[in-house]
């Protein structure tokens, strides 16, 4: 809604519906509306009050804050990464009613995941950006969008590596997902070094894959209920906590 006339301007996005007036502007307000406001009474009345605020604000932060930075200032990346960690966030938080270490993890990883992901794909993308009139590192901080993306790159080694620290994960997950950090580190150094379209293509497509594996990775080396229950790590340490835990 905000952005047709700007999107009408670059290739990847003339074709949107909206651009092409397929649909009206008050339509697609409207399914906007009818999608968020019910999900958001869901997530609050359904699952718990947090998860709806949390949903509430990212609504609020995509389209208050990052769609407008979009044309003002490259920190419109920053923004957006936090509105892509903040699902995974409600998905702890959906689950265990509480804004712990885990919840913060998960969305440490989906943030810095994103930079190798996006300043990736933006390389490519730069012609379409700069017509659109886009702030995008990528077009006016070239050497900052590939440093920002080797750094997250290795962020998530480290990351990676304080799962264990925190009791989410057993120590397995840091050595058998240092490969994949390894390799995509390696890319984004390539990217670093080489700035240009294959070595960022490389990366983005490295991504894609990396993600869902790093989590695939981290689930079947998570902590176990009945292992904190043995080290007395459960949520108010008593031993009715854990009955109710291990009931269906």
């Amino acid at each position: 809604f905000f952005e047709v006339p700007f999107d009408s301007n670059m290739n990847r996005t003339k074709n949107r519906p909206l651009v092409r007036g397929q649909i009206s502007p008050l339509l697609a307000v409207c399914f906007a509306a009818s999608c968020g406001i019910p999900g958001i009474a869901l997530l609050t009345l359904g699952v718990n009050p947090l998860t709806g605020a949390l949903g509430a604000f990212n609504i609020f932060l995509y389209t208050c804050c990052y769609t407008p930075l979009k044309r003002m200032s490259i920190a419109n990346t920053w923004v957006g990464a936090v509105v892509g960690a903040i699902p995974p966030v409600m998905g702890w938080t959906a689950a265990t009613g509480s804004l712990d270490a885990g919840a913060l993890l998960l969305g440490g990883i989906l943030y810095s995941w994103q930079f190798p992901h996006f300043n990736a794909l933006s390389w490519g993308l730069r012609e379409d950006y700069s017509r659109g009139g886009y702030c995008m590192m990528s077009v006016t901080h070239p050497g900052l969008c590939r440093r920002v993306a080797l750094r997250h790159c290795l962020a998530l080694i480290g990351l990676s590596t304080v799962a264990p620290v925190l009791d989410i994960t057993t120590w397995t997950f840091p050595i058998i997902s240092l490969p994949i950090n390894l390799y995509i580190s390696y890319l984004g150094f390539r990217f670093y070094r080489d700035a240009d379209r294959s070595s960022s293509r490389k990366l983005f497509f490295c991504s894609l894959w990396h993600l869902p594996m790093l989590l695939l990775v981290m689930f079947t080396c998570k902590k176990s209920v009945l292992e904190k229950e043995d080290k007395g790590d459960l949520p108010g340490g008593g031993h009715e906590t854990a009955m109710e835990i291990r009931l269906p």
